[in-house]
C-alpha cells in the first residue's frame, strides 16, 4: 500500500491534513492536537505494528476515559482504544489482500470458540433493541480481539514478546499503584476514599482490584525464574510486594476472592488431582448446597456487618446479603438481568443494552442506598449475566464454553511443556485467567481495555505457546524457536 504512492502524493497527503488540522485546532477542537502523534503512529503501524501493539499495552494501565472531561464527549479511552481501531483495520486489510490467516490457527478449538463467541455477539447485535449501541458494542469488541488475539498471536512466534507482552502491563501499573497508595495515604487508608484514589487510570476500586489480582501470580512467579539474575529478582520481589500492598488496600473483596480461588487451582495443578475427582467433590458440595438453602439464606441474613476500615470486619462483610449496600446492589443488577433474560431468553435486548434497559426491572423493594430510579447505574455486574439478559441463553454459554476450553487446553499444555521458564509464564498466565473468571462473576470489565488487553493476550499466549514454543525445552537448552505452522 505504502509503495503505491509517490513521494510528491505523500508530502500532499501530509500537508492537506496540517491544513486540516490549523482549521480544527482554530475552531477549537484541540483533540486535533494529537494529529502529529497519530501520524507517527500511522507510520509506525505500517511499517512495525508490532511495536505498536506493545506500545498500546503500556499505554494501557494509564489511559484515561475521555467521557469523565470535558475536552471531548466520547465514550473511549485514550490513547489505546484509537490505536486498537488502527491495528484491527490494518490486520483486516492485510488478510484481504492476501496474507491470510494459518488453518492451523484457524482450526485451534481456542479460535473456534472465540468465533462462536463473537458470531452471536454480532447475531443480536443484528436483533437489538438498540441496533446502534450494540453494533458498537461489537465493534469495541471485536477491535479488543483482533489486535490482542488474532494479531498478538503473530508477534508471539517471538517467545520474548510474550514476555514483553506481560512486563509492558506490569511496570506501568506499578506505577499506578505507587500514585494510588501514595494518594491514599493522605486520606489516611481510609475504606471510603479507597473507591477512588486510583482515578483518573481506573473508574473505581473494583476495576483497579481486579487487574491487580489478574497479574500478582505472574509477578510472583518471575521470582522463581532461575534465568533472571539477583539483581532483577529483587527488582521481581519490590514487585511483588508493591502489587501486594496495592490489593490490600484496593479493599476490593472480589479480588481476595479470586486469588484464594487461584491459589486452589495452583494447588490442584501441582498435586495433579484427577479432574474427575473434582467434579464429583463440586456436584457433592452442590447438593449439600441445595439440600441445605434454606438455612444457609438464614445465616447469612443474620450477618449485618458493613463493608469497613477494619480488614477483619471488611472480609467479614463479603456474606452481608441483609444490610451491605453493595452486595444488595448487585443482587438486585443480578435480579434485573434475569428478568430481562425471561422476557427475552433467546435474542436478548442487544449486546451493551443493559445499562440503558435495566431500569424498569427494578423492584422497589429491592433498591438500596445506591440504586437509582433512572437505572444509570452501570452494568450487571457479571460477565455471565450480563450476556445472559444482552444476548439471551446462548449468550452466557458462548462466554462459558469460551473460558472452560481456554483453561482445559491451557492447563493440559502446562504438563506438555517441559521449559522451565515457559512453564512459569503459562502457569502464572492461567492463574490470571482463573482470578478474572472468578472476579467475572461479581463484576465484568471485558468492554474496557483494561482487561481486555490482558485478558485477550493471555489467551493468545496460551495459543502460542501450544503452536510456535511447545518443544521450546527441548531444543537448544530453550532457545530455539519453531515458527513453523
Amino acid at each position: 500500500m505504502i509503495t503505491a504512492l509517490k513521494p510528491y502524493q505523500v508530502y500532499l497527503l501530509l500537508a492537506l491534513g496540517v491544513l486540516l488540522n490549523f482549521y480544527l485546532v482554530a475552531n477549537e477542537y484541540y483533540l486535533a492536537l494529537a494529529y502529529p502523534l497519530a501520524v507517527l503512529v500511522v507510520i509506525a503501524a505500517l511499517f512495525a505494528a508490532d511495536k505498536v501493539l506493545l506500545l498500546v499495552v503500556f499505554f494501557t494501565p494509564l489511559s484515561i476515559n475521555l467521557d469523565k472531561f470535558e475536552v471531548v464527549k466520547a465514550g473511549f479511552f485514550m490513547p489505546t482504544e484509537p490505536l486498537l481501531f488502527g491495528i484491527m483495520v490494518l490486520y483486516l486489510m492485510r488478510v484481504l489482500a492476501g496474507d491470510g490467516i494459518s488453518k492451523k490457527f484457524l482450526r485451534h478449538p481456542i479460535t473456534i470458540s472465540i468465533l462462536i463467541y463473537l458470531g452471536w455477539i454480532l447475531v443480536t447485535s443484528l436483533t437489538s433493541s438498540m441496533f446502534v449501541v450494540s453494533i458498537k458494542f461489537f465493534t469495541v469488541k471485536l477491535w479488543f480481539i483482533m489486535a490482542c488475539y488474532f494479531f498478538a498471536k503473530e508477534i508471539f512466534a517471538d517467545y520474548h514478546n510474550m514476555k514483553r507482552y506481560v512486563w509492558l502491563y506490569i511496570i506501568p501499573l506499578t506505577g499506578v499503584i505507587l500514585y494510588t497508595v501514595i494518594r491514599h495515604s493522605t486520606y489516611a487508608f481510609s475504606h471510603e476514599t479507597a473507591h477512588w484514589v486510583m482515578e483518573p487510570f481506573y473508574k473505581d476500586h473494583t476495576s483497579y482490584g481486579a487487574l491487580l489480582a489478574m497479574f500478582f501470580p505472574l509477578t510472583v512467579g518471575f521470582l522463581f525464574n532461575k534465568r533472571y539474575g539477583a539483581i532483577l529478582r529483587m527488582g521481581v520481589f519490590v514487585v511483588v510486594v508493591i502489587f501486594a500492598v496495592g490489593i490490600i488496600l484496593s479493599y476490593t473483596r472480589a479480588a481476595w476472592i479470586s486469588l484464594v480461588v487461584a491459589f486452589a487451582v495452583f494447588v490442584v495443578m501441582k498435586l495433579r488431582i484427577d479432574f474427575k475427582l473434582l467434579v464429583l467433590l463440586g456436584v457433592i458440595l452442590g447438593g449439600l448446597f441445595l439440600a441445605n438453602y434454606d438455612q444457609i439464606m438464614l445465616e447469612l441474613e443474620r450477618n449485618e456487618q458493613d463493608s469497613s476500615d477494619d480488614f477483619g470486619e471488611h472480609v467479614q462483610s463479603i456474606s452481608n446479603i441483609s444490610s451491605d449496600a453493595s452486595n444488595l446492589e448487585r443482587l438486585l443488577r443480578w435480579n434485573c438481568a434475569i428478568r430481562m433474560f425471561q422476557d427475552r431468553p433467546v435474542f436478548g435486548f442487544g449486546p451493551g443494552t443493559y445499562q440503558f434497559q435495566y431500569a424498569t426491572y427494578q423492584f422497589s423493594y429491592e433498591k438500596t442506598i445506591i440504586s437509582t430510579n433512572f437505572g444509570d447505574g452501570g452494568n450487571a455486574h457479571s460477565e455471565y449475566l450480563g450476556p445472559l439478559a444482552e444476548s439471551g441463553l446462548l449468550g452466557m454459554l458462548t462466554f462459558g464454553f469460551l473460558v472452560t476450553v481456554v483453561l482445559v487446553r491451557g492447563i493440559r499444555l502446562y504438563y506438555r511443556i517441559e521449559d522451565p521458564e515457559m512453564k512459569i509464564l503459562l502457569m502464572g498466565v492461567i492463574l490470571g485467567l482463573i482470578t478474572y473468571v472468578t472476579h467475572g462473576v461479581l463484576n465484568n470489565y471485558l468492554d474496557t481495555d483494561k482487561a481486555s488487553v490482558p485478558f485477550w493476550g493471555f489467551i493468545a499466549i496460551i495459543v502460542s505457546i501450544e503452536l510456535y514454543h511447545i518443544n521450546r525445552g527441548k531444543k537448544a537448552l530453550g532457545e530455539a524457536e519453531s515458527a513453523a505452522e
